[in-house]
């Protein structure tokens, strides 16, 4: 049977108002004792409100440096970066950014339910209007009953959900997730997958999330961003086209196995 050739579509580019993340022309270069290391070249990327884009590539192509100029983390060494139409600073100074990382980082002499409610207690906390009800948001990423536990009786996959539980607790509008289930078992790590894209449903959160796994960026993105490294540059865009809600079982499809085909194609010339 021929598997069917995936092209980029050209997409209208949204509006303004209706833009969530946007970079022009941006670059980033550590200077180091070998040289200068050109980790992003000239970097242009749109990405509109309540998207969820996928970002794949090769270990060294920048991911991980994207994310972090957008989430106030890292300043870029040329080109422009706005999130919600301003600079990332504000975004983030107005908590419209929430992050998640590989390590769930929850501070161990925390209950689950203290650990989530730990960002309106700190940096002067969320406005009280757009602080989300926090045993509403473990119900949401089923740890209903756990708000007790501590951390150390739950596992990978649990601490996971309440990092993502914490992350949402401020309302933010974007969240910005840097490989959150690369370290977790195969089983959990799809179980997460389809709860993940429950909650961004629920929520209409922007999500920007880093992956090394092609399965999980094309079950996970609208459109899926593809990197290639020395430099991190853009190596093609790709638009995803497949039903919501979407389960795990829909990979055996051939639309699905299409459209991972593809992507391993164009990484195989990063």
């Amino acid at each position: 049977m021929a598997v069917a050739v995936l092209k980029p579509v050209e997409r209208p580019a949204p509006v303004p108002e209706e833009i969530a993340v946007e970079l022009e022309q941006v670059s980033v270069r550590f200077t180091t004792e070998r040289g200068t290391i050109t980790a992003l070249d000239g970097i242009d990327l749109t990405v509109p409100k309540g998207g969820f884009l996928t970002l794949l590539g090769p270990s060294g192509c920048g991911k991980s440096t994207l994310l972090r100029v957008v989430a106030d983390i890292l300043k870029p060494s040329s080109g422009s970066a706005k999130v919600l139409g301003s600079d990332p600073s504000a975004a983030r100074s107005r908590r419209d950014i929430g992050f998640v990382f590989q390590d769930a980082a929850l501070l161990p002499w925390r209950t689950v339910l203290e650990n989530v409610t730990l960002p309106l207690e700190v940096g002067g906390g969320a406005p009280r209007d757009r602080a989300r009800d926090p045993r509403e948001l473990l119900e949401l990423v089923g740890l209903s009953g756990w708000e007790q536990a501590f951390p150390h009786e739950l596992s990978g996959g649990m601490r996971q959900r309440v990092s993502i539980a914490r992350a949402l607790v401020s309302s933010p509008k974007l969240l910005f997730m840097d490989e959150p289930f690369g370290a977790l078992d195969e089983i959990t790590r799809d179980r997460l997958n389809e709860e993940l894209l429950s909650v961004w449903e629920r929520t209409g959160t922007t999500i920007l999330f880093v992956t090394h796994s092609i399965y999980e960026a094309a079950f996970l993105g609208q459109e899926v961003l593809l990197l290639a490294a020395r430099p991190g540059r853009v190596k093609e865009r790709v638009p995803v086209d497949l039903p919501h809600p979407r389960k795990i079982a829909m990979r055996e499809t051939p639309e699905f196995v299409a459209l991972v085909s593809h992507l391993r194609r164009v990484l195989e010339t990063c």
